[in-house]
């Protein structure tokens, strides 16, 4: 059965298995991420407009993006937009949970996953019709299984490529399932306004607008000379292979991080050395327990720093043995920090920021003996502090300095 490819569906036409072995790349994105949570976990929200983040609008539901609230958007706007909505504070911990379970799911529908962010991913699903079905039926599984498992709705695109995958779920949004088999490629694609090409901003958009461009169907017919005179070599062919579907990237799993970190603004009025000290140890803990979540050991740990007139400064410390131990990480903080402080007290301090280099397996490498103390007891009270944060949330536990401190910890795709 054909289907008009200009809109998008919710349901899945049946399909023959050989057409549908073509179409291999699915992308998943779930719906308004955070604010489905939050109507998730809070019946008296659902069917609601509403807002995640008060200052700015960190996400928003459905009902609320059909009266023009949007991502990024002032909060007191968006009230303004929409005086109804229900404002609900962000809650990091939720979502990063929700993120888990989820990639759970892609993990068992694909044994090839390339996670893009907390909330989508790319799943190569070729080979897998003799176990799992064709693409189609493997993106009808995978919808159901995050609804039944995480309690979210997902949509899903799949296509031959990567780009042509992930702009079927943009169009298949909210909650939708779109296929585009290699034959209704142009037919789905070239209807399209040119700003569901990637790269094309409002700048970009704007250029293509006065040359008379305003789908992408009229960039793939457009002679490539004149694109690169209007947008640049790189641009310009770049937007005519997208345009006419060239894409040959394949899904690759997400390289292991090379470093972790966290960086945290100053508050205008703290600049005491003991709030900049407490601050140091709060990224400290963060950055220290993701290390030993994700099985690593730090070499190098480095800190860098942006005084008031908003320039930057950097000092890094090789450590002397690989570690994933706060206290130790903490030391060579403290120690990078010393050697900064004429500085911060000479120009002022508004930004500081702590990173783990050269990242190792924690199973790797021979770690040396220490000559005094209990190797031990920093090791257990890491695993007590880490395993309560783990259990009852990342605010279970904290330091005394930080008891005040309510910033927001941005959830992550795992390390």
């Amino acid at each position: 059965m054909d289907r008009d490819y200009s809109t998008p569906v919710a349901v899945p036409h049946p399909c023959h298995h050989g057409a549908m072995s073509e179409t291999p790349i699915l992308h998943a994105d779930l719906d308004a991420f955070f604010a489905s949570v939050e109507q998730r976990d809070d019946p008296a929200l659902r069917d609601r407009p509403m807002i995640v983040g008060r200052g700015v609008v960190l996400a928003c539901s459905y009902e609320a993006k059909a009266r023009g609230v949007r991502t990024a958007m002032n909060g007191a706007q968006a009230l303004r937009i929409c005086p109804e909505a229900i404002v609900v504070p962000p809650r990091m911990e939720a979502y990063t949970k929700a993120s888990r379970e989820v990639y759970e799911v892609f993990a068992e529908t694909s044994p090839l996953v390339e996670g893009l962010s907390i909330d989508e991913a790319f799943l190569d699903v070729r080979g897998l019709e003799h176990v799992s079905g064709n693409p189609e039926q493997i993106a009808v599984q995978l919808r159901r299984k995050v609804l039944e498992k995480v309690g979210l709705k997902i949509s899903v695109g799949v296509a031959r490529t990567k780009f042509l995958a992930k702009v079927a779920s943009g169009e298949s949004k909210p909650d939708g399932l779109l296929v585009v088999r290699p034959d209704q490629e142009a037919a789905f694609l070239h209807p399209l306004p040119v700003e569901r090409l990637w790269g094309v901003g409002k700048v970009t958009s704007a250029k293509l607008h006065s040359m008379g461009i305003s789908t992408v169907g009229e960039i793939a017919r457009c002679p490539e000379s004149r694109l690169v005179a209007a947008l640049g070599e790189s641009s310009g062919r770049r937007l005519l292979d997208l345009a006419n579907n060239r894409d040959p990237r394949p899904v690759a799993a997400r390289a292991p991080r090379r470093s972790i970190g966290a960086q945290s603004a100053f508050p205008r009025s703290s600049r005491t050395l003991e709030e900049i000290d407490a601050l140091a140890a709060g990224l400290v803990d963060r950055t220290s327990r993701r290390l030993r979540g994700s099985g690593q050991l730090c070499g190098t740990v480095s800190i860098s720093i942006r005084f008031d007139d908003m320039k930057r400064a950097g000092r890094s410390r090789r450590l002397t043995a690989p570690t994933a131990s706060t206290e130790g990480i903490l030391s060579a903080v403290r120690t990078l920090m010393d050697g900064s402080r004429a500085l911060i007290e000479e120009r002022g301090i508004t930004l500081l920021g702590v990173t783990l280099d050269d990242l190792a397996p924690d199973d790797s490498l021979q770690l040396e003996l220490p000559l005094s103390g209990d190797p031990d007891e920093t090791a257990a009270l890491d695993a007590a502090v880490d395993e309560l944060r783990q259990r009852f949330g990342s605010k279970a536990i904290t330091r005394a300095s930080l008891v005040d401190n309510d910033g927001v910890e941005a959830p992550l795709l795992p390390d």
